[in-house]
């Protein structure tokens, strides 16, 4: 089974050379920490950054460079900063190869519920309606089951949509999910995981095609 920073690397092997990419709050954040280092990668922030790197060390921290979470961050060389405007016309003009979200439900025909749980205060939804609009390869870094153990992979999404059809693969504490076919196709296990175990937390249709190889983290 993979933590948050397990999940971030193994998304992080889905980042290819020349992408621009779009990492939204939460563990697609990580993903920065775990990019090979033989390939050029742009990491792009709707609150105007582009050209993201990893975290900082502590001490190193510089308050006036964040990214969306408001976390503090690093800039490669050659970094840029501009404004949101500039920024959405980036992500609506589809100049995004590759956008990273964190998810509350992801739904077999691949709908994200990502921003409101009803009853409690949001700030409101942010980039991510934009982002799920306009972008054409989503990936969904999250927790298979919520805390008390209820499958967050579903066959329909019950909290507020932030996007319809959308999700194209989901990488959880347990499995890789290709979403296509209104179903969730098993592509990988995590360590230690197995087939019945990633079936029994999972609510939607999973398909399960021959032998399901382990996750290389």
């Amino acid at each position: 089974m993979l933590d948050k920073n397990g999940i971030a690397k193994r998304i992080a092997q889905e980042v290819q050379n020349g992408f621009y990419v779009n990492l939204g709050i939460g563990i697609p954040t990580l993903v920065a920490n775990y990019v090979r280092d033989d390939i050029e990668v742009e990491f792009q922030s709707e609150n105007g950054v582009l050209g993201m790197g990893p975290f900082p060390f502590e001490g190193e921290e510089d308050a006036d460079i964040i990214n969306a979470g408001k976390q503090t961050i690093t800039t490669m060389p050659g970094a840029s900063f501009f404004d949101s405007s500039m920024s959405f016309a980036m992500i609506r003009g589809k100049h995004v190869h590759l956008t990273i979200l964190g998810a509350m439900e992801v739904s077999q025909n691949g709908d994200i519920a990502n921003w409101k749980i009803p009853g409690k205060m949001v700030k409101g939804m942010g980039g991510a309606m934009d982002l799920v609009a306009s972008a054409e390869n989503i990936i969904v870094a999250m927790m298979h089951t919520n805390k008390a153990g209820e499958s967050k992979i579903l066959k329909q999404c019950s909290l507020p949509l932030t996007g319809v059809g959308c999700v194209t693969k989901v990488v959880t504490n347990l499995a890789v999910l290709e979403v296509k076919d209104n179903a969730f196709h098993l592509l990988e296990r995590a360590p230690g995981v197995s087939v019945e175990e990633i079936q029994n937390a999972t609510e939607g249709t999973l398909v399960v095609n021959g032998e399901i190889p382990e996750m290389k983290i």
